[in-house]
């Protein structure tokens, strides 16, 4: 047999939900469509197209055009058309009947905006578990492509991933292409020549074999300084212009070609797995640090080639252990898709349940649960983004099934963490209360502009802070490198800015401080927990009455050592933005001032804006949200964002110290490591004495105010996830 191979080519294009208008358009111009106009000339190539539908939606709205050209590649046959799940979920965190309602919901808009009914799927992030086969087939797809990673950990060599494999599960099959690892760091960081070189060394061992290249097509222009090395450099011409002189035994060719043209290289079971890269972000850090340290240690070991196929870091599903916040994101969606299920079996008008279940798939979108090489988590405006289609869709909820009026408290296990939490809600806002995490409020939504003030993120070692505290690579000249081997500062002096929380950024977290301490102390996480009441175990009680709900947890708990019962209630008014929170201190010792501190963190009010700010009780401006501020004998404070819309005001009934300062955390993306402020924190705090019977109280009274837009917004800088 003459020695010949097939080649796919698979691109997956994609931008994130929330991500900003300016970022689509940046990378629509730097590769969606140059990649587009290089391509059409060349008559004899194909390619297996997929875009996700946060920007296939974006191009049919901003770029019509583009979907024309694509129309008409896809009639000429040049185009394969790649569905898949519509907003870019994780499939394995998705309940089986969002997992096919994506995968159809999209099939259904391509074949409506397109003209192509894809039978094909991108699995986001190749995250993979062999129950998915079902739903996939079910939801009517036939064939999806994983990482050969997948495969080697299945026991399959190298040598034997020529093809595309047959899977099963439930009696369902389904076909799975390995996306080649090597081809991923060839293309398009190598010279056009070293990918035909392997194509040919694997055409003469496996005549007739078939290879796939899958990966994201953000790495033609996006990425850093590939815009330059893929189009004004001419890579890409030249990668076109080899695969077309070669063509005579390289032949480009589309996954449902592949398929039709050449049979199955076997049946495979996959182990639960996703690339190699995110099975080690999954890590816990110091797992992640000891599996990098061995792994390297093993490289030059005379048997590693054989040994490294069955060695993998972790599971994407324990994202939702490294990092609780993308638990808190996970439990609100699987509450909002519950009470949507409840809601179409209970015969709700299927209209108003289609906008809503729109809402909850938006919310489901892959980027902001995760972090790796990407900001992933670390980007406010994707987890608020996700936060404001889950709240919008359980405000909707709400209206189609007549449970908005009035306020309301209700306990259940939310979070899945084996205990009770509290939710309490009335038009205006929705409370999330654990008493079994110190009592803490760990969701706040802002109904009105569907925004969660706690939205926050706990700044925490992450395993490339090492890198950070080296410093900067050095400059190796213009050749673009993938973002996995770069080491830029995007801001100068961040190994001075990394700082960690021993405790979650939420509200209603009771500390007790030395007297002295400082707020530079307790700004840069490094204030003494002198007390007990942060993280454990506080007994409730609901209180319903006709227009308020009330939860109130007791704590016989201590400070140095010191036996302190600490009650604390939360109190929400029907159709009123304010909470009242009151606390009530009892057994303090006669002659031992104590340093007492209640801490709220408020998410979504950026800084570096003079259109957010401080304001004092007097109406005066004290700053930029991004300042620290250090108040005396002051009862209030409040903190504007005009952007957003909102007033978060609190008001306190005796004269107290105020903190506030900003949570920001250094972390990783594509174009190196950056500062992203998180939240902002104020903490209340008093030397407080007992009474003459060793009590103390306080009531303070927060109020989300929503006001009216302004009309700009700072766009940061950030890069496709």
């Amino acid at each position: 047999m003459t020695p010949h191979v097939h080649l796919c080519l698979v691109l997956h294009n994609h931008q994130p939900v929330g991500n900003f208008d300016g970022v689509f358009e940046q990378a629509y111009q730097d590769s969606y469509l140059p990649f587009l106009e290089v391509f059409e000339p060349y008559e004899n190539l194909q390619i297996s197209l997929h875009t996700s539908g946060p920007l296939m939606m974006w191009m049919a709205q901003r770029h019509p055009e583009y979907l024309d050209r694509v129309r008409m590649l896809v009639e000429a046959g040049r185009i394969e058309i790649v569905g898949g799940p519509q907003y870019e979920p994780i499939m394995t965190m998705l309940p089986p009947r969002d997992r096919v309602g994506q995968i159809q919901t999209y099939s259904d808009w391509l074949e409506r905006n397109l003209g192509a009914a894809p039978m094909g799927m991108w699995t986001p992030e190749r995250v993979w578990e062999s129950s998915l086969t079902s739903d996939v087939v079910d939801a009517g797809i036939q064939y999806t492509v994983l990482d050969d990673f997948h495969f080697k950990a299945a026991g399959l060599q190298n040598e034997e991933l020529t093809g595309y494999f047959v899977t099963e599960d439930n009696g369902r099959l389904l076909r799975i292409f390995p996306g080649s690892e090597h081809l991923r760091y060839t293309i398009p960081f190598r010279p056009a020549h070293e990918t035909i070189d392997y194509c040919r060394q694997i055409a003469e061992q496996s005549p007739g074999a078939v290879l796939t290249f899958g990966d994201d097509g953000e790495k033609f222009g996006t990425w850093p300084d590939t815009q330059v090395h893929v189009y004004q450099n001419g890579w890409l011409r030249s990668f076109f212009d080899a695969l077309s002189e070669n063509a005579d035994w390289l032949k480009t060719t589309t996954l449902a070609e592949a398929i039709r043209n050449t049979a199955p290289a076997g049946k495979v079971y996959l182990p639960d797995c996703s690339y190699r890269e995110m099975t080690e972000w999954s890590l816990p850090v110091q797992s992640q640090l000891t599996f990098d340290d061995v792994t390297h240690a093993m490289e030059d070991h005379q048997r590693w080639s054989d040994l490294k196929s069955f060695v993998r870091g972790g599971y994407w599903r324990n994202f939702k252990t490294k990092y609780e916040e993308t638990n808190e994101m996970y439990a609100r969606m699987m509450h909002v898709s519950r009470r949507l299920a409840e809601a179409e079996a209970a015969g709700v008008d299927p209209v108003a349940l289609g906008e809503i279940r729109d809402h909850l798939y938006q919310g489901q979108c892959n980027c902001p649960y995760w972090h790796g090489a990407f900001g992933g988590i670390y980007l406010p405006h994707l987890r608020n983004a996700v936060f404001e289609h889950l709240i919008t869709a359980d405000t909707l909820l709400d209206q189609a099934t007549g449970t908005d009026n009035g306020v309301m408290a209700t306990a259940d296990d939310y979070n899945f963490d084996g205990l009770q939490e509290v939710r309490m809600s009335n038009s205006k806002l929705c409370a999330w209360v654990a008493p079994g995490r110190g009592g803490r409020m760990y969701e706040l939504d802002v109904r009105d502009i569907s925004h969660n003030l706690l939205a926050t993120l706990q700044r925490r070692p992450e395993s490339y802070h090492q890198k950070v505290l080296a410093g900067p690579s050095s400059d190796d000249g213009d050749t673009a490198a993938s973002i996995h081997d770069r080491v830029v500062f995007k801001q100068a002096d961040l190994d001075q800015r990394l700082h960690y929380d021993n405790y979650a950024r939420k509200s209603l977290m009771d500390h007790f401080y030395d007297n002295d301490v400082s707020l530079e102390q307790v700004a840069d996480g490094k204030a003494a927990e002198r007390g007990d009441f942060v993280e454990l175990t506080f007994e409730t009680k609901l209180r319903r009455g006709a227009d308020r709900v009330q939860v109130q947890m007791r704590r016989d708990g201590n400070a140095w050592g010191i036996p302190i019962t600490l009650t604390k209630a939360v109190t929400m008014f029907a159709d009123s933005e304010k909470l009242e929170v009151t606390y009530l201190l009892e057994n303090l010792p006669p002659s031992q001032p104590l340093h007492f501190a209640i801490e709220f963190n408020f998410a979504g009010l950026p800084s570096g804006a003079n259109d957010r700010y401080f304001t004092d009780v007097n109406g005066n401006q004290l700053g930029q949200l991004g300042q620290r501020i250090d108040l005396h004998d002051t009862t209030g404070l409040s903190l504007s964002d005009r952007w957003l819309g909102i007033d978060v005001g609190m008001e306190i009934d005796r004269p107290s110290s105020i903190w506030a300062f900003p949570i920001e955390t250094v972390s990783q993306s594509e174009a190196g490591f950056e500062l992203v402020h998180q939240s902002v924190s104020v903490q209340p705090h008093w030397i407080i004495n007992g009474d003459a019977d060793g009590r103390w109280s306080v009531k303070i009274e927060l109020d989300a105010k929503c006001e009216q837009k302004t009309e700009t917004v700072n766009e940061e800088q950030v890069i496709r996830l």
